[in-house]
């Protein structure tokens, strides 16, 4: 059905990235690729500044050993890209950027701040130029 799939993975909900990557396999035609993607949050020069050295690069490292291990565990063939930023935008520049033709997000029950502020799957949704599937 699909030729490019991009499956992002919050490591907070790592609990659904198994059932997230089976579905995609389910969706993908044959030679379809895969990419998973992982956003680390951005945060703000005067936040870094008060960090220690390099704690920013070990925690995107660590995250990225974490998708590979999810990756691996699951038996998907699949590409992983770790971005830096606003989890929608991020999403939404890579789709557009590698030319997926799905996005395939996990999302959890909406909370008053998801109301107030909007989810990161919600505004993925709204402003996607490809195809996208919730899943809860």
């Amino acid at each position: 059905m699909f030729k490019h799939i991009l499956v992002p993975i919050d490591l907070a909900q790592a609990e659904k990235a198994q059932a997230m990557l089976d579905r995609a396999r389910l969706l993908a035609d044959q030679g379809a690729r895969i990419t998973v993607v992982h956003v680390v949050k951005d945060l703000p020069s005067y936040v870094r500044a008060e960090l220690p050295q390099g704690l920013v690069e070990k925690n995107t490292r660590l995250a990225r050993q974490d998708i590979e291990k999810l990756v691996q565990e699951s038996g998907t063939v699949a590409g992983i890209e770790i971005c830096e930023g606003d989890a929608a935008q991020e999403i939404l520049a890579l789709a557009d950027s590698s030319k997926a033709d799905l996005i395939l997000i996990a999302s959890h029950k909406p909370g008053l701040q998801d109301y107030l502020l909007g989810s990161t799957a919600a505004r993925v949704v709204r402003h996607a130029s490809c195809s996208v599937l919730v899943l809860r």
